[in-house]
């Protein structure tokens, strides 16, 4: 296996329509607790997000793009409430058996779920304070100049896509972190091919060097690469 290169035609399972439905959904719900432990959200929320949202002195609109089974979603609408920001934090995913995940569980104030893609959120004239994703940049091939624009298109303020930063040291400690929450689920080979399928910074650099954003890529915790990007809407 060679890391020094993206693996690109690799496909996860869980992408595959016909996966196993339950195993689909565990991995899904699971990904609350992994993403906790390793996404580095909980840095970038401070850091970046919560002092423009504070900063803009009105309510305001967060969009979270592949939201799966929406736990960035309700993290961040957590996160807003504690901090007495009044925040609506929309999570939208193409894939139905994402959004009914997602739609499964008890939601609060300021949370929201709609089966849609970026593109349709363009047409409908849609616009954000912030736009996130979590562990999207990777699958998306060459639909990721598309994406990217589109998230641009609908953000007034900034935009945030993190994601895994491929290495050896990624690959190998969590292969083993991750095999005590893995059963019933794909997180264990999903993950590892997630990370033989992420871009280094530098990768990540090229990948948005003709993107409309003024992107930024930094590693804002171990592992993990940020795309920081402004809005034009």
């Amino acid at each position: 296996m060679n890391l020094g290169l993206r693996d690109e035609e690799l496909v996860e399972l869980m992408d595959d329509p016909d996966c196993d439905p339950a195993r689909l959904a565990a991995t899904l719900r699971r990904f609350d607790l992994v993403n906790r432990l390793v996404s580095g959200w909980g840095t970038v929320y401070r850091t970046r997000m919560r002092p423009h949202l504070a900063g803009l002195g009105r309510p305001a609109r967060v969009l979270d793009l592949g939201s799966g089974g929406g736990d960035l979603v309700r993290r961040l609408a957590a996160a807003t409430r504690r901090d007495g920001l009044e925040v609506d934090v929309l999570g939208v995913d193409p894939d139905p058996r994402a959004h009914a995940v997602a739609t499964g569980v008890t939601r609060h104030p300021g949370e929201r779920f709609e089966c849609a893609d970026a593109a349709a959120l363009v047409e409908r004239g849609e616009r954000f304070d912030v736009v996130v994703s979590n562990h999207v940049l990777h699958h998306l091939g060459d639909a990721l100049p598309a994406v990217v624009d589109a998230s641009v298109e609908l953000s007034r303020g900034i935009v945030l896509h993190g994601d895994i930063a491929r290495g050896r040291l990624a690959y190998g400690l969590y292969a083993v972190g991750i095999t005590p929450l893995a059963a019933g689920t794909f997180l264990r080979t999903d993950g590892l091919r997630s990370i033989r399928r992420s871009f280094t910074p530098d990768e990540l650099r090229t990948a948005l060097a003709d993107s409309p954003g003024a992107w930024r890529v930094s590693t804002p915790a171990p592992f993990r690469v940020l795309a920081e990007g402004r809005g034009r809407a």
